[in-house]
């Protein structure tokens, strides 16, 4: 029995792009999927099946764990082929399906990429109707709506490592959360690299990066409920609604440090870069990443959150070799953070975090999105001068994606969150899927304004 876990690849259509010495060229626009919290399309460097270095790539973390649990778990043969981060053409990869003819195919699918997914699908059926397809990713908070519309095998919400191997002795059909515990997963494999595509991924920020650079996770799950967040709504966690309990899951430090050092004895890396949601929540765990990372003496950075840690640790994070952090702030205007986001950051602590961490050497990345339900125009723009008021290395600014299973999706089908009481969607909302397109219409409609 072969079962191949693949990310397909998800290429959209060639445009004008400025480059930075003012000249115009044809490009690309492509998708990432599997490893990003929010799937989107982006004008690259590359092309089909010309890959050019530099362009973002985050590693698919669920289907790399699930991929070595399978291996372990059952007696199939197991491939890996992540088309994204080859970069490789709808050809090439329909051409190794036809050499591989593989018995299963595990695809991670979002809200962002479905309408492109399903597409895929109904071609993998069409020319090879003995591959039973498991679907996986925040689309499966759709139900068994998919199963009975769509010509797929089974369907699994959640982490997939345990679904998978269920389907894989025999289940089909619509398969629940069925995640690890914690200490299930501290003993679970190291996740999937292999020579192909180990070299392959990268995230430019927070400046200071150096390649080869490793996306690891040393956590999953995040208490938190901001209004747009996928992962701990749909994967790591089942609340749609924002209203229950999420929870947080840390690797052990032995763990990691075992991980980490096979991961840079065999490829070399020259960078870690730690995409938990969010790394620096409490004390002891930072503590506890810190002296691993002192023994292995690698320049690394974080996914972080300004307010979870104490201010002296930030001193011990860059003892300890970290360069840089990413900040999700979200919006500029506490309001908005407050009621229509529901991260409940203090917009003035965070200001001097910023400062901080500026002061001791780190560089610093902040993220931001606009075009919340709700939120105004003169809230917008006080995100604007917010970013614009602080030392920021990089920034990152979106437009704010509806994605199936997130307290926002729940919202638009509802029409009111208690928890959100300052979110609402009226006739003239934009609700895009794709935050990079969002942002791009926000931008004429504010410089219109």
């Amino acid at each position: 029995m072969k079962v191949l876990f693949a990310n397909p690849p998800w290429w959209a259509e060639k445009q004008p792009y400025r480059l930075g010495d003012g000249t115009v060229r044809e490009l690309y626009r492509a998708g990432v999927r599997a490893g990003s919290r929010w799937p989107f399309t982006k004008v690259i460097q590359s092309s089909p099946d010309h890959f050019i270095h530099g362009d973002y790539c985050p590693y698919p973390f669920f289907m790399g764990y699930a991929a070595s649990y399978a291996k372990k778990h059952t007696d199939a043969e197991i491939y890996f082929r992540d088309s994204i981060a080859l970069k490789e053409s709808d050809r090439k990869f329909v051409e190794y399906l036809h050499r591989l003819k593989p018995d299963f195919m595990v695809y991670e699918s979002a809200t962002p990429s479905w309408e492109h997914d399903l597409g895929f699908i109904l071609k993998i059926n069409q020319y090879f109707p003995t591959i039973k397809i498991i679907l996986t990713g925040p689309i499966t908070s759709m139900g068994k709506t998919l199963l009975e519309q769509h010509p797929i095998h089974a369907c699994i919400r959640g982490e997939y490592e345990k679904g998978v191997v269920r389907v894989l002795n025999g289940e089909s059909g619509f398969i629940d959360y069925d995640m690890l515990s914690k200490a299930e997963m501290n003993a679970a494999p190291f996740p999937w690299y292999d020579e192909q595509h180990a070299h392959r991924y990268w995230d430019g920020c927070p400046i200071g990066q150096k390649a080869p650079q490793a996306h690891v996770w040393s956590s999953r799950g995040c208490p938190y409920k901001c209004i747009f967040c996928v992962w701990p709504a749909t994967m790591t966690g089942n609340d749609p609604d924002g209203k229950g309990r999420r929870t947080v899951r840390h690797y052990s430090p032995d763990y990691m440090e075992a991980f980490l050092t096979e991961l840079i004895e065999r490829y070399d890396y020259k960078c870690i870069y730690f995409d938990d949601d969010t790394f620096n929540l409490g004390n002891s765990h930072v503590v506890k990443m810190c002296e691993v990372m002192r023994k292995l003496n690698v320049p690394w950075s974080a996914m972080c959150r300004a307010d979870t840690s104490k201010m002296e640790s930030w001193q011990l994070m860059k003892d300890s070799g970290c360069f840089g952090v990413k900040l999700g702030f979200e919006s500029g205007n506490q309001f908005v953070v407050d009621k229509i986001v529901n991260k409940h950051l203090d917009l003035d602590y965070g200001r001097e975090v910023v400062n901080h961490l500026k002061s001791i050497g780190m560089t610093v990345h902040g993220t931001f999105t606009y075009g919340l339900p709700g939120e105004t125009k003169g809230q917008m723009q006080d995100t604007h001068d917010f970013v614009r008021s602080l030392p920021f290395d990089s920034v990152q600014e979106s437009g704010t994606a509806e994605i199936e299973g997130t307290p926002l999706s729940t919202l638009s089908k509802e029409g009111h969150l208690d928890a959100y009481s300052g979110a609402n969607i009226d006739e003239g909302y934009d609700r895009h899927t794709d935050g990079a397109r969002k942002m791009q219409d926000l931008a004429v409609q504010l410089r219109n304004s």
